[in-house]
This record gives C-alpha cells, structure tokens and sequence, in this order.
C-alpha cells in the first residue's frame, strides 16, 4: 500500500484502529484470522468500524471475513456480515491449484495479472458493484466504502487496485 500512496501501520489491538482512515484485511486463514482476532478482542472492533464506514479492502480471507453469506465455512464461523455477497472458501481449490490468470477490470481495458492461492469464489454477488471478472466470474466486488478481491493483487506487481483504493480513502476523508 505504501507504493500506492498509503502510510501504513499494523492493527493488532482495537487500540491501533483509532484514527485510521482506511483499513486492509488480508489474505491468509479465515478461520484462524477470525479465532485470533475473537481471542485479541478485535472482532467486534473491526466489524463496527467496517460497519460505520472505515472504508477497507479484503484480500482472499479479508473477502471471506467481509461476506454476509459463507458456504463450507466452519458451522459456527462468523463473518462481519458486512459485503451484500456470498462465497466459498478455497473454491478455485487447494493450494496445489492456486494460479495466475489475466482478469478484466471494470473501466480499464489492460489486463489485470490476478494471483490466485486458496482463493474463494464469489457465489452470488448481490447488490455489490462487480470491479473484477475472471473468465467472465466475478473475483472482485464493492459496495460502498469497501472492496474485496478473491485474489491477492499484492503479489501482482500492478498498482491499481490499491490505487483505487487510496483514492476511494481520500475520497471519504475531504
């Protein structure tokens, strides 16, 4: 985020979530992100924040976390509830499937390169706005001042994404 324009700084109590103007859920193990976050006593930080507009892009696991539908999750796994969608955790597969495939960005022509590990897909994208398509699938989506991406746009080298994501920042700042 920093290439993008962004000063930076990790949250890892509800006390680093004070005076953020943006927030990035990354990519890893929902589940375990989820556990961790409950036993730090973050969760319910974070998902308010997110709920009262902290504007904020999930990657992979982030896009899990932000879904209000998860299917194959744990029984009990709770996501914020927060994006109008609904996925499926490592639904491009194992990590022994993961991939690299040119995606088609909403506005821009060029080619996005899409990284894709453990990636969940995007089962029903509801009243979300679709800025990503793999093939023709949705992988990316926003609604309001929150992004998520199945894929992990860090390790792309392409700056756009998370250009876009400054920008939506300093758009609720001014």
């Amino acid at each position: 985020m920093a290439a993008a324009g962004a000063r930076t700084r990790l949250v890892r109590l509800k006390e680093d979530l004070a005076e953020l103007d943006g927030l990035v859920i990354p990519g890893g193990e929902s589940t375990t992100m989820t556990m961790l976050m409950q036993r730090m006593g973050l969760y319910d930080s974070v998902r308010q924040a997110v709920r009262d507009g902290l504007p904020t892009l999930g990657t992979c696991a982030g896009m899990i976390l932000l879904a209000e539908r998860i299917s194959d999750g744990l029984p009990d796994q709770p996501g914020f509830g927060i994006l109008d969608i609904a996925v499926r955790r490592n639904g491009y597969g194992r990590q022994v499937d993961s991939f690299e495939a040119d995606l088609e960005l909403a506005g821009d022509e060029r080619p996005f390169p899409g990284v894709f590990i453990r990636a969940p897909i995007v089962e029903d994208t509801g009243s979300t706005e679709v800025i990503a398509r793999h093939e023709g699938d949705p992988v990316g989506v926003r609604q309001g001042s929150v992004m998520a991406l199945a894929f992990h746009p860090e390790l792309s080298g392409d700056l756009r994404l998370h250009e876009e994501f400054v920008h939506l920042v300093e758009g609720r700042a001014s």
